[in-house]
């Protein structure tokens, strides 16, 4: 009886695993969609922009295919949050049921507002807030409960420091489309702040995560294999060096990637080290 219920648990979290991992998958796929769709009808996204063309700006979807494609994956998203709420939580947890629930819908209301309607909040300078909200303290203590039912103080160090690189992916977004973005009347907060204070404020959000993550690692060590997450930020500091020497916004294109795949492999170590 106790190892086929062991054999169950098991088997219940990886389909957890899973289904939060395409729910992610789906809620990115419909911001993307979103912030094309915004950005193109706005205007914002013209020749001045300095990364890669999007869909609608260089025609390879419509306006009204982008439109649909956001309405398919939101409503693609909400039915994989279903599934996944009552995965991990059944029928009989009503209060954790709505509570997961409301937080699906809003985190696909927060991947479309950001840059569609007339009161898009990422043209009024709390795309950071929203980021930090949805991919840190949502997205890593939200999936944590989904498994385990509870949380622990020392797990919010590791949501923040997610949230935090990932305010800084976007926030290397906001610094290499500046001039653009002025032009454009996006009021992000690089915007509000200028050049030198957001490369300022890029070496703030990394020095955060660093220091939550090894404020984690201290608290929870068990062995030398719990320092592996450390190792994502040999990336991260090399990257910070290359923003802080950088004068050109263009010429931090090139950043955003490597800032990304490093907020990845954090992650992944966090994973791999303390599952």
């Amino acid at each position: 009886m106790g190892t086929a219920l062991a054999n169950f648990y098991k088997e219940n979290n990886q389909l957890i695993f899973v289904l939060a991992l395409l729910t992610t998958i789906c809620f990115q796929i419909t911001s993307n969609f979103a912030n094309d769709y915004g950005d193109g009808v706005k205007g914002t996204d013209n020749e001045n922009r300095i990364g890669p063309k999007r869909a609608l700006q260089s025609g390879i979807l419509t306006r009204k295919e982008l439109k649909n494609g956001i309405i398919l994956m939101s409503v693609i998203s909400m039915i994989l949050v279903a599934i996944l709420v009552f995965t991990s939580f059944g029928f009989e947890n009503l209060i954790y049921i709505l509570t997961f629930s409301f937080l699906g819908i809003l985190s696909v209301w927060a991947s479309i507002r950001y840059t569609v309607g007339k009161k898009a909040y990422g043209y009024q300078g709390f795309g950071d807030l929203a980021v930090f909200i949805f991919f840190g303290i949502v997205g890593v203590l939200g999936s944590m409960f989904l498994f385990t039912k509870h949380l622990t103080y020392s797990s919010v160090l590791p949501a923040i420091a997610i949230g935090a690189l990932s305010v800084g992916v976007l926030n290397l977004n906001n610094l290499r489309d500046i001039e653009s973005d002025k032009l454009s009347n996006k009021n992000t907060l690089v915007v509000k702040m200028g050049f030198a204070n957001g490369k300022r404020y890029h070496m703030f959000l990394v020095v955060v995560a660093f220091i939550c993550t090894l404020s984690f690692i201290v608290l929870n060590q068990k062995s030398a294999l719990h320092l592996l997450p450390l190792l994502a930020f040999v990336g991260v500091f090399m990257h910070l060096y290359k923003v802080r020497k950088t004068i050109k916004p263009v010429k931090l294109d090139v950043e955003l990637k490597k800032l990304a795949l490093s907020t990845f492999f954090l992650s992944v170590l966090f994973y791999i080290t303390y599952k």
